[in-house]
C-alpha cells in the first residue's frame, strides 16, 4: 500500500478511547445497521454483519443493543424507516473523501455532510467524483506482541494477504475480502491475536498534505464520524512525520 497514511493506526487508537468514553456503541450499532441495510438481517449470510457483530461482542456491548440495531436496519421497528446513503467530495489538499450514512431524513443529512465539508476546508460532489479511488478491501489489526514482523507476515501471506503496513502502535494488514475468513483463521491457528477484522474502503492512491491541511482533514474526519447519521468516512491522505508524531503522543 504505497504512500500508507498511518490514518488507520490513528483511528484504530481512536475507537479504544471512545471505547472509555462510552462511545463506541453508537458507532457499531451504525455498523450493524449499515451492513443489515446491505446484506440482510442474518450474519450467516451476510459477511459484514458477522464482522459488526462480532466488534460489538468484543466490546461487551449488549445483547439487546445488538439485536435492536438489526431490527432497526430491517425495518421491523415500528415507526423506523432509514435508508443507506453515500456521500462523495473533497477534502483539504484535493483529499477524496467517501461518506457512508444511514438515515431517515435524506435532506436533513445531506444538508449536514454538506456543511461539515465546507467548513472544513472542502467541498461535497456529484456521485461517483470519488469512488474510483477507493477498492474494496479486508482489514486486519493486529499487536507483534512477542512475533516478530516476519513471522506474521509470512503466516498471513500464505493464507492470501496482500498488504502488511506498521499503522502506529499496531499492524495493518489488507487481503481480498473473500479471503479475510482465512486470513483470520491463520492467524487464530499461529497464536497471533487480531485486534478487530472488517471489510474497508482501501485508497488505490494517497494525496500528501502538510501539518495545516492535515489538522483541517483530521477535523473534517471527526466531525463527519460524529454525526448521528454517519457510519463510516474514508479519505485517502498521507499525514506528514510530524503531525503523526504529535498525534501518536497524544
Amino acid at each position: 500500500m504505497s504512500g500508507h497514511s498511518h490514518w488507520a493506526g490513528i483511528k484504530h487508537k481512536k475507537a479504544k478511547e471512545d471505547a472509555k468514553k462510552g462511545k463506541v456503541f453508537s458507532r457499531i450499532a451504525k455498523q450493524i445497521m449499515t451492513a443489515v441495510r446491505l446484506g440482510g438481517k442474518d450474519p450467516n449470510m451476510n459477511l459484514e454483519l458477522a464482522y459488526a457483530v462480532e466488534a460489538a461482542k468484543a466490546v461487551n456491548m449488549p445483547k439487546e443493543n445488538i439485536e435492536r440495531a438489526i431490527l432497526k436496519a430491517a425495518g421491523e421497528l415500528e415507526g423506523q424507516h432509514v435508508e443507506p446513503v453515500r456521500y462523495e467530495g473533497y477534502g483539504p489538499g484535493g483529499t477524496a473523501v467517501m461518506v457512508e450514512a444511514l438515515t431517515d431524513n435524506r435532506n436533513r443529512t445531506t444538508s449536514h455532510v454538506r456543511k461539515i465539508f465546507e467548513s472544513r476546508g472542502g467541498e461535497l460532489g456529484t456521485s461517483g467524483c470519488v469512488a474510483w479511488v477507493f477498492e474494496t478491501k479486508g482489514l486486519v489489526m493486529l499487536a507483534l506482541n512477542d512475533r516478530t514482523e516476519e513471522e506474521v507476515f509470512d503466516v498471513a501471506v500464505e493464507a492470501g494477504a496482500e498488504d502488511f503496513q506498521p499503522a502506529g502502535d499496531v499492524y495493518e494488514l489488507t487481503c481480498d475480502p473473500k479471503d479475510l475468513e482465512n486470513v483470520k483463521a491463520a492467524l487464530e491457528g499461529s497464536g497471533i491475536a487480531r485486534e478487530s477484522a472488517e471489510i474497508t474502503q482501501v485508497p488505490k492512491t494517497y494525496v500528501d498534505l502538510d501539518a495545516h491541511d492535515g489538522r483541517k482533514m483530521l477535523a473534517l474526519m471527526d466531525e463527519m464520524e460524529d454525526d448521528e447519521d454517519v457510519t463510516n468516512v474514508y479519505a485517502n491522505f498521507n499525514l506528514p512525520p510530524q503531525l503523526v508524531d504529535e498525534l501518536e503522543a497524544e
